[in-house]
């Protein structure tokens, strides 16, 4: 079903703004219809409300001299109407990018946007899976390849991902020399943290099984996962096979790669792991040099990794 096209309610010269900032986003920015359409939608609805705000259409004088107070009572407005704060957020930075452009095109030059800050959207808490539902995920990823080299890729990749708490960034960033052979491994993370993550067998394992599999040589320096043809894999794929994953085995839209992650800690704090292991195993401590981990004691992660952890325990 086609939208319905967007109204403008603004004076003629705005509204010449707004169609060469429409054409400048889908020529010069390769903006599809749809975002464009999106943003038009938000520009429409500020328009609207300056309608009533200001006695009459807006032209691009009036832009020119709205206040802070202005674009918060556009905000009040808003929140009143039910928008949520990640629509408003949206809305606030289609309105930046439109004044962003009549600054840069000559149209006229109003900071005042500047000294708004936009609602912040609510961070929303990854969900864990159950245990059951997790092991489940690694048994199913074998299931949906026909290639039985990619379903051992694949089992690899998840094991690592729910075995180990890393983020999928982590784990594509991996190259042979990173391949775990011993009780743990240095995994190099956000800001170049490096942090100390224990190794099960049955990770190393199903490593061990993707790597003698794989038909591409994986030197020291490659990436340790690829794709079909070789390149390192893109992590596109493997959100597809999480995608896949959902409804065979009923799982909700919030199973991603990373809620095997959140997972792990779920787990292992259920189990009673303490907080601060989980947090040096998430890599949300400052271990962030290798000096640093002469100070770490290995054993004592390794233990209670394995004590707590449910794959440990059901190998």
């Amino acid at each position: 079903m086609t939208k319905a096209p967007i109204h403008f309610a603004a004076a003629s010269d705005l509204a010449k703004a707004v169609g060469h900032w429409q054409g400048w986003l889908s020529g010069e920015k390769r903006a599809s219809p749809h975002t464009i359409d999106g943003y038009g939608r938000d520009l429409a609805a500020f328009f609207t409300f300056l309608i009533g705000h200001l006695g009459g259409e807006a032209d691009l004088a009036a832009l020119m001299a709205l206040s802070p107070a202005d674009f918060r009572a556009f905000l009040a407005a808003r929140q009143h109407d039910g928008l949520s704060r990640s629509s408003m957020a949206r809305q606030m930075s289609t309105l930046r990018g439109f004044f962003q452009f009549l600054d840069h095109h000559d149209y006229g030059h109003n900071p005042a946007i500047g000294a708004v800050k936009a609602p912040r959207p609510p961070k929303s808490v990854p969900k864990a899976l159950s245990a059951d539902a997790a092991l489940e995920t690694l048994d199913q990823a074998a299931l949906l390849q026909d290639e039985p080299w990619l379903a051992a890729r694949d089992v690899a990749l998840f094991t690592l991902l729910y075995g180990c708490g890393l983020r999928l960034g982590e784990a594509l960033a991996m190259t042979g020399r990173d391949r775990p052979k011993a009780d743990a491994m240095v995994i190099t993370g956000k800001g170049r943290k490096q942090r100390l993550v224990p190794v099960l067998p049955l990770v190393r394992q199903a490593i061990d099984d993707y790597v003698g599999q794989c038909p591409f040589a994986i030197g020291a320096d490659d990436p340790l996962f690829v794709g079909a043809r070789g390149k390192g894999l893109n992590p596109g794929v493997v959100q597809r096979q999480m995608r896949k994953m959902r409804p065979l085995l009923g799982l909700p839209d919030s199973a991603t790669p990373h809620a095997l992650r959140h997972s792990f800690a779920t787990h292992l704090l259920a189990g009673g792991g303490d907080l601060r292991t989980i947090q040096e195993l998430l890599g949300h401590a400052t271990l962030s040099t290798t000096q640093r981990y002469t100070k770490v004691d290995a054993e004592r992660l390794t233990r209670a990794y394995r004590d707590a952890h449910p794959r440990a325990r059901n190998p």
